[in-house]
């Protein structure tokens, strides 16, 4: 081609506004085959040692360990209402409680993920379980507006901390090339939240009054807790590598003990020297929730954080909406009202069961357009693939669709229509905007392999606290412009701010090379500089 223009352009086409240039991106990778086979030399090496059945045990516990934070948050909207009767407060007090734990859902994992990180998975989830435990039972005891402020805050840090494990616990055993698969999977419990959470809310509080929901979601942690004891196997790679260097027993479990009976009947010795090695790397310290703050302000991660965050604002608005605007247009009880949430969590639900193949059957196609490699179980260096495009021309449709059903279910609202209508677009919503979260979030563990659970937890910290300034704001929009132009302002801002899907489709690599190339700069400095000393110190 006599064009020689930079492999990373990518130019607009009508489908989803980017095209890659596929030849110079083919010779882009070949002219880095050198470098790239070096890398590929530690993974000829399988990346993890756990069997597929191990490793969907392992998603499994930690898919329905993360099931807690968003019922949670749902199973109290039914009693919303009430709450404020018997706490002799206003609604919009009420409505608070709802924006402080979107706030702790977004900054607590940036304190777990940090810390799982560096120190492992299981203590960090057993710490959870603890801190949720124990404001449940605060909460089902309490009678007194602050206390049920200040303990739904200890709740949501319970609760969040395990969404940010769970796509990290995915980050250690699966590769990029099926991780879509995984994630998806692994959020079916978590999407189940949106449908089941208020239906079971609105059930136990028209029967039992609204203090046995914190009831019944200690009762239900209680139930996980016992397989994520037996089966959910330490998979933080700075403390077993890829699974076959054995964890400390005080973190050991079922699945971990039978990796290492299978490794002796293979005739393979256990890395009891690495297991030493890694814990002399390991540092005890305070979480640093800096490192968080850090990835939301980069280029690779940054500008999709903030448009999804929009797109939640918009999500989380109309779920905030749905309590009073139901109560007052239609007239309906606490379970009624739980019912309408049905559509929403099925809509969710079913971007779990197909959004993760769609995911990695882009990755694969684009991968064997660029004569990538795909093996499974072992990783790649992701360098010169264009991983932005692969993961995000999927989301272009759902988001455009999510956006216009945005607009519509608040006009049908205002012109009082026929029930139907509102609970078919409500489940196109959550189809669409899960879809969407599930894309994103395969994404930014595909940018940081080595940091998953610190990178989701920026992607919840943005998520949450712009849901949380929509949640606390919708209820004035709507009375001054109406629930119609209120919904109408969250859907254009998805659309008016999608060309920046296109602008990370286009410069995503170029921005991940450059930081890697400055890494490594940095790192040969300061090795440059250890050898320098230990020189000069010689006699």
């Amino acid at each position: 081609m006599s064009d020689k223009r930079n492999t990373d352009e990518i130019t607009p086409v009508s489908q989803v506004g980017i095209r890659v240039n596929d030849e110079e991106a083919k010779e882009k990778y070949e002219n880095n085959a050198t470098n790239v086979s070096s890398d590929n030399n530690a993974d000829d090496k399988p990346y993890s040692v756990f069997t597929h059945n191990e490793k969907r045990i392992i998603v499994l516990c930690a898919g329905l360990s993360q099931f807690f934070s968003p019922i949670s948050g749902q199973i109290y909207f039914p009693s919303l209402n009430a709450i404020a009767a018997d706490l002799h407060v206003s609604n919009s007090l009420v409505n608070l409680t709802i924006t402080t734990y979107l706030i702790m859902q977004g900054l607590a994992p940036a304190f777990v993920g940090g810390f799982s990180d560096s120190s492992g998975r299981r203590p960090t989830y057993f710490i959870c379980f603890i801190i949720y435990a124990a404001a449940n039972i605060g909460l089902g005891v309490q009678n007194n507006y602050t206390a049920l402020m200040v303990l739904r805050c200890l709740q949501s840090a319970g609760g969040s901390g395990t969404v940010a494990l769970a796509q990290a616990v995915v980050s250690d055993i699966v590769t990029s090339q099926e991780r879509g698969a995984y994630v998806s999977y692994m959020s079916i419990a978590s999407q189940a939240g949106p449908s089941l959470g208020p239906l079971i809310g609105g059930l136990l509080g028209q029967y039992l009054g609204w203090h046995s929901i914190f009831w019944f979601l200690l009762i239900s942690i209680s139930v996980v807790f016992v397989p994520a004891a037996l089966f959910l196997a330490e998979t933080c790679r700075n403390v077993v590598d890829d699974g076959s260097v054995p964890p400390p027993k005080w973190r050991r479990c079922y699945i971990n003990s039978k990796v290492e009976k299978r490794i002796i009947a293979e005739g393979r010795r256990i890395p009891f020297d690495k297991r030493d090695q890694l814990a002399r790397k390991r540092k005890l310290r305070f979480p640093n929730p800096l490192d968080t703050v850090k990835i939301v302000f980069t280029k690779e991660a940054g500008y999709i954080l903030v448009y999804i965050g929009m797109v939640c604002c918009g999500y989380y608005a109309t779920v905030a909406l749905i309590p009073s605007q139901f109560g007052t247009v239609y007239g309906f009880n606490q379970i009624q009202i739980a019912l309408c949430y049905l559509p929403l969590g099925c809509g969710s639900l079913l971007a779990g069961l197909i959004r993760g193949r769609i995911i990695d059957s882009r990755y694969k196609a684009h991968a064997k357009r660029l004569n990538f490699p795909l093996k499974y179980n072992r990783q790649v260096d992701l360098s010169n693939f264009p991983i932005e495009r692969a993961r995000l021309e999927v989301v272009v449709p759902t988001l455009a669709l999510g956006s216009a059903c945005f607009i519509g279910f608040g006009w049908m609202i205002q012109y009082k229509v026929n029930l139907a209508g509102p609970l078919v677009f409500l489940f196109v919503i959550g189809f669409c905007v899960s879809a969407s979260i599930n894309t994103v979030s395969v994404l930014l563990v595909d940018i940081y392999p080595g940091k998953a659970g610190t990178a989701t937890a920026a992607n919840n910290l943005v998520r949450c606290w712009l849901g949380a300034g929509a949640t606390s704001g919708v209820e004035p929009l709507i009375k001054k412009v109406g629930i119609g132009w209120t919904t109408t302002f969250f859907g254009l801002l998805i659309f008016v701010f999608s060309p920046i899907l296109w602008y990370i489709m286009k410069n995503g690599p170029k921005w991940r090379r450059a930081t890697k190339e400055r890494k490594e700069r940095q790192e040969a400095k300061r090795e440059a500089k250890i050898h320098g000393d230990s020189g000069d110190r010689q006699p």
